[in-house]
């Protein structure tokens, strides 16, 4: 700590924040949603990594992984009848509308909300997995549904109303 923070002030050596790594605490052992969650990390700290001449191009690629993940996870929502969805449907549009802002942010060359975020994500991300996204794998595995096909292999299970 430099001598001139308070005690209360945490000092950072580094100008990049730590990062999310996957672990098994994020995991949903459900494979075909853990490895998209993957991606989601590994673009993440590419992102974090990501020198000023790479950051918008690397925010770029992790916004199109988001908008095919979370649409995946939309539509399975929408096939499932799944309860919560559009709350958490919701959350989806609404990060991707801010992360699209820090897209814009990054062309017209303001670099610091694009690493902001990048932070914020680091924090909001494990909270999402473990609580909504949690949610939606219990429903899937509930109603045995394939992801690949689409089939769902306990219709009895649905709900009567979404």
């Amino acid at each position: 700590m430099n001598a001139d923070a308070s005690p209360d002030t945490p000092s950072f050596t580094s100008p990049v924040p730590p990062g999310l790594k996957w672990s098994d605490a994020l995991s949903l052992s459900m494979p075909f949603m853990d490895q998209t969650h993957i991606e989601f990390v590994d673009l993440l700290a590419q992102v974090q990594t990501a020198e000023d001449a790479d950051l918008v191009a690397r925010w770029q690629a992790l916004i199109e992984h988001t908008d095919a993940h979370f649409g995946q996870e939309d539509r399975w929502m929408a096939d499932t009848g799944f309860a919560p969805g559009s709350c958490h449907m919701t959350q989806h549009a609404v990060v991707l509308k801010v992360l699209r802002e820090g897209l814009q942010a990054g062309q017209q060359g303001h670099l610091a909300p694009i690493r902001q975020m990048a932070h914020e994500l680091t924090i909001w991300f494990p909270h999402h997995a473990q609580t909504m996204d949690a949610g939606l794998a219990l429903q899937l595995k509930s109603v045995g549904y394939d992801p690949a096909t689409g089939h769902i292999s306990e219709p009895e299970a649905l709900p009567e109303t979404a």
